[in-house]
């Protein structure tokens, strides 16, 4: 597995294609794959709102990618602040670049610039860029003309989020992976009684596993409601 992380960042252990549940986002899925397995566009950008999936599938990408022993790189521009533009140099030789949260350094001149390079860098090449953001290309507040032209090229999807059915079926399945038995029952109280977005959900789950195994509790509902009256 050949993975560039730089500053010391991690993939999480559950980013992968197959933990991702797609509702009506398919195409969107079977499109990063493709770049993942190399073949298909060499660039996408993924927009929607917070916790609706971007990091999981840019991660899952990088993952994927690096298991066909491909030469990855995912950058969090979320976390922009903690270092300098310079970050993007010499990704230009890598196979895959992950840059999440790209409306971070939108109308910053210098991170623009680095950008830039680095796209064209990985275009000629034939190599692949996958970026993420919180609003479509044509909202992203970039200042360099030509990046803004270049951000227009690739393909555009949008992350749909998944209706309520979905998402329980969504928890039921990430417990089950885990080897978790989550009643339905469950699943919708969890649903009605917390954040809605899938991120926010998994990590509730995640906590309430912890919770079960600890006190060897199975997930009812009276034993969830007890943990989620109480966070942590």
């Amino acid at each position: 597995m050949i993975l560039q992380l730089p500053l010391g960042f991690s993939l999480r252990e559950s980013a992968s294609l197959e933990t991702f549940f797609p509702g009506e986002n398919d195409q969107l899925l079977a499109a990063i794959r493709a770049v993942a397995e190399h073949r298909g566009e060499r660039f996408l950008y993924l927009w929607g709102m917070r916790n609706s999936g971007k990091s999981h599938l840019l991660q899952a990408a990088c993952r994927l990618a690096s298991e066909r022993a491909m030469t990855v790189a995912y950058i969090p521009l979320g976390e922009a602040a903690g270092f300098t533009p310079e970050i993007l140099q010499d990704l230009g030789s890598l196979d895959l670049v992950c840059l999440d949260d790209l409306q971070v350094i939108a109308g910053q001149p210098h991170w623009e610039q680095a950008l830039f390079h680095l796209f064209n860098q990985l275009r000629d090449r034939n190599a692949a860029l996958l970026v993420s953001a919180d609003r479509s290309p044509a909202r992203l507040p970039m200042q360099l003309a030509d990046l803004d032209s270049r951000l227009s090229w690739g393909v555009s999807y949008q992350l749909r989020p998944l209706a309520d059915a979905e998402k329980m079926d969504a928890l039921v399945r990430y417990a089950s992976r885990r080897g978790l038995e989550l009643p339905e029952a469950t699943a919708s109280y969890i649903l009605r009684h917390s954040a809605r977005d899938m991120g926010s959900l998994v990590r509730t789950l995640d906590r309430l596993d912890r919770a079960s195994l600890a006190a060897q509790r199975r997930l009812t509902v009276p034993f969830v409601r007890t943990l989620l009256d109480h966070p942590e």
